[in-house]
């Protein structure tokens, strides 16, 4: 009697065991670039423990110039994580990478939206007044460059005609006020960067990126489908304890801007912007809904760069079942 019931204590313990080791992800280090005067939804899910006993752990290499740049060292396997706009994800997918959108890095709503502005004393009014002048922004080939030519082709212009000049998030600001520039572009996960500039007066948005793209997911947070294959429990926890982050940003505010002033501080980066953080734009959950990737999928397929039916955005798209695709 006494060594059967040890029989079944010593069963108990090892299928208990077992039950562990299958919840529990293996031994995983994600790698990513950060964002100047920006804060990704995983790193706030690390600095809130999140990642805690999961057998993840996430590692800040450095910093990304721009979303392709982020993208391009997601291919060549410098980085586990990549983010960027979606038009940006998409290309990336059309010239031959196999990447999965995990999670909306950041949405545009009423409240989170990119916003073009000009100096006070500008004679452009409106988006079709931009047609012939210089906008900055962060990056070509991402959210800004296609906000700018949907603006355009919405009024009837042609999407190249206002020319578009690279000037990276903090010379933003300075670009505009020294008319180096006409219009300065401070995309939606810059809210920080505009703030700082709104609160020092003088500037006028014209339009924002709402406006011309209505609510939408602006980017994705991307992982390669050989990766999510290979380790299908880090990658199910990564994207749920992110998805977690989003929504602990959305309830405390006030809390996400400290954490976002710590890791700046941390960074040697300006830890005061962190105050002017206005959230990630996302919808409850964190979730995606398809038109996040299929406005963008319709716009490629008008500029000829995708066949109609070629991509569907359940394609692209994280889920659970991802890895046995």
């Amino acid at each position: 009697m006494t060594f059967h019931s040890r029989k079944v204590l010593l069963s108990a313990v090892l299928l208990l065991g077992l039950s562990s080791a299958a919840s529990a992800a293996d031994e995983v280090k994600l790698r990513y670039l950060a964002s100047q005067g920006g804060l990704a939804a995983h790193e706030l899910a690390a600095e809130l423990g999140y990642f805690k006993d999961t057998g993840i752990t996430i590692e800040n290499i450095g910093y990304a110039a721009g979303g392709p740049a982020s993208l391009i060292a997601l291919a060549s396997g410098d980085v586990e994580i990549g983010s960027a706009a979606t038009s940006a994800v998409l290309n990336s997918i059309i010239s031959g990478n196999d990447f999965v959108a995990a999670y909306p890095s950041n949405g545009i709503n009423n409240e989170v939206q990119s916003i073009f502005y000009v100096l006070n004393d500008s004679p452009i009014k409106e988006i079709k007044d931009i047609a012939g002048k210089s906008v900055a922004v962060n990056t070509l080939g991402a959210h800004l460059d296609y906000t700018i030519r949907e603006a355009l082709h919405s009024v009837g212009l042609p999407t190249d005609a206002a020319n578009q000049v690279v000037v990276p998030g903090p010379q933003l600001e300075q670009v505009l006020r020294s008319n180096q520039v006409d219009v300065a572009a401070f995309g939606y996960w810059q809210t920080t960067f505009e703030g700082a500039a709104k609160k020092n007066g003088g500037l006028r948005a014209i339009f924002d990126d709402t406006d011309v793209l209505g609510e939408i997911a602006g980017g994705f947070v991307v992982l390669r489908r050989d990766f999510v294959k290979e380790h299908p429990q880090a990658a199910k926890i990564f994207v749920e304890q992110s998805q977690r982050a989003l929504d602990y940003a959305r309830e405390n505010p006030e809390e996400t801007k400290k954490v976002f002033a710590k890791t700046l501080q941390e960074r040697g980066e300006n830890p005061d912007i962190a105050q002017y953080f206005r959230g990630y734009g996302v919808r409850a959950g964190g979730q995606a809904i398809d038109r996040d990737l299929q406005f963008w999928i319709d716009v490629l397929v008008r500029e000829g760069k995708l066949k109609e039916g070629q991509f569907a955005a359940k394609d692209i798209l994280y889920s659970a079942d991802t890895a046995s695709n």
